[in-house]
């Protein structure tokens, strides 16, 4: 195995933040001047759109769902929602204790790093300036490629810009959106992150996964003693061992 590839939201992010999601819209409802209800509805309910780009961007997304709503927000106000709406996002993906030294480690030891997510346009817009950017070599958002897990398209791109074959791949992911049973159809092994720290954090899964991978761990960090090193260096490491035995050998019987 070469290369790991993880889902993002209840993954690399504090599964418990996901329960600031509605307090956050209803900020977002204000600068709009909607009722936080029924934004929250029209949010909700227009996420497999939003998460495949149908919407557009942020404001764009933003404008819809206010027509959507009955408002028909100025200039002005639709830019004070896009500056809450960014920020309550932003809330939405704080990292789990252990998610940046688990990439920063799996870096370390030589796997390429790769993501996978249904995301609409929030975290793309944003990407470059999360703290998980550095470290991830090979991002694939849905917004943009305008599909959905378990679409195989979305773990071929992720294998082929990781310049890795999708068995030489670990998928690593909470359950949402049938992703382990797309990964497993994609060639790839997959990981269940079950959150056992968070009993909250099932529930909040869209599209939870009914396939239960043979790998199991409860954090994210457990995934190091896992996944142990990559296999180009588990063979770099043998040949050097091979190497230093043969060196003995002959200087022993100089």
């Amino acid at each position: 195995m070469r290369a790991v590839v993880l889902d993002f939201f209840g993954t690399l992010t504090d599964p418990s933040a996901e329960s600031g999601r509605r307090a956050s819209f209803a900020a977002t409802a204000a600068q709009l001047a909607v009722d936080p209800g029924a934004f929250w509805a029209e949010m909700s309910g227009s996420f497999g759109a939003r998460a495949c780009g149908d919407l557009g961007g942020t404001r764009e997304t933003l404008a819809a769902v206010a027509t959507r709503c009955g408002a028909t927000p100025s200039p002005a106000m639709l830019d004070d929602a896009v500056r809450v709406h960014l920020a309550g996002a932003a809330g939405m993906r704080v990292p789990r204790p252990d998610t940046l030294t688990t990439l920063a480690a799996l870096r370390a030891r030589g796997f390429r790093i790769g993501l996978i997510s249904d995301c609409s346009s929030e975290l793309v817009e944003s990407w470059h300036s999360t703290p998980y950017a550095p470290l991830v070599d090979e991002p694939v958002f849905s917004w943009q490629e305008r599909c959905r897990k378990p679409d195989p398209h979305l773990y071929a791109t992720a294998a082929r810009r990781l310049g890795v074959p999708p068995a030489q791949c670990w998928y690593v992911g909470d359950g949402g959106s049938r992703e382990h049973r797309g990964a497993l159809r994609a060639g790839m092994r997959p990981v269940l992150v079950t959150n056992a720290g968070h009993p909250g954090a099932a529930a909040l899964r869209v599209e939870p996964d009914d396939f239960r991978p043979d790998d199991v761990i409860d954090e994210l960090g457990d995934l190091l003693a896992l996944v142990g090193a990559p296999d180009a260096m588990i063979v770099h490491a043998c040949d050097e061992s091979v190497a230093r035995r043969s060196l003995a050998d002959g200087a022993a019987s100089a």
